[in-house]
């Protein structure tokens, strides 16, 4: 997983910096809308819409636009789209396993887009349950390292359920049961050691290894997907050697 997960990193870090930003604040805007509406506009009796609204500030997010989507959200304020969370599955160049998962309010525009993204960028769209059996959902929780290092991170979370720890570069990545998130999220806040986020997330069984070629063709097809609004987040089973990701970041 060391590839895909400093992949993932790596766009974690340019995402701050990025043209997309204005798409990143959109989907994050978009994840407190529905949380809200899903289990309450109260972020302390809610730990999604927590969660939610924390990446959101992380990520630089104005706090006025935090605000009125959890509002809108909850039924405090009009104005709230009826979104919906739609699942495609679909296949990358080299055999890779694609996971695509929307939260739109026109399915039709939703999977226009996203068979466009995938048939111009050399992949295709399978089946329901053709792929997603290779996928369980996980907690993932990312923490920068600020000097931690560890071992640390692994005592405070290993009672409350993380599966494992691993190294990401610059952060470290505490995996989780998906049910285990809010547990492991607030052993790491009890040990008064800060995250940037805390997502329900889907993670590979098993992985397809890609060289520079193939990796370029993958990303490329990945950053079709993500520029649609109606993305909100992509999953897929390829592993990068960290050779390959420096050639790929030179």
């Amino acid at each position: 997983m060391s590839g895909h997960s400093k992949w993932a990193t790596t766009k974690h870090k340019k995402a701050a910096l990025d043209a997309k930003r204005g798409k990143l604040f959109a989907k994050l805007i978009k994840n407190i809308e529905v949380a809200a509406r899903t289990g309450g506009p109260d972020p302390d009796a809610n730990p999604t819409l927590f969660d939610a609204i924390f990446k959101a500030k992380k990520n630089s997010v104005p706090n006025d636009n935090i605000e009125r989507a959890r509002k809108r959200g909850g039924g405090l304020e009009a104005g709230g789209a009826d979104w919906q969370t739609i699942m495609y599955e679909g296949y990358a160049p080299g055999g890779v396993a694609v996971l695509i998962e929307c939260l739109t309010d026109n399915r039709n525009r939703a999977a226009s887009e996203v068979r466009v993204a995938l048939t111009r960028n050399g992949g295709s769209l399978a089946d329901p349950g053709s792929v997603s059996y290779m996928f369980n959902r996980k907690g993932v929780v990312i923490v920068p390292k600020n000097g931690l290092d560890e071992d640390t991170v692994l005592m405070a979370v290993l009672d409350a359920g993380a599966e494992e720890v691993n190294d990401l570069g610059d952060s470290f990545e505490v995996v989780s049961e998906a049910g285990d998130l809010v547990p492991v999220r607030k052993a790491l806040q009890d040990a008064g050691i800060d995250y940037d986020s805390a997502d329900s997330s889907f993670m590979p069984t098993m992985t397809v290894p890609l060289d520079e070629e193939g990796a370029r063709k993958v990303f490329r097809l990945i950053d079709a997907l993500e520029d649609s609004d109606d993305v909100q987040n992509v999953f897929a089973n390829f592993d990068v050697s960290d050779e390959v990701m420096e050639k790929l970041e030179a």
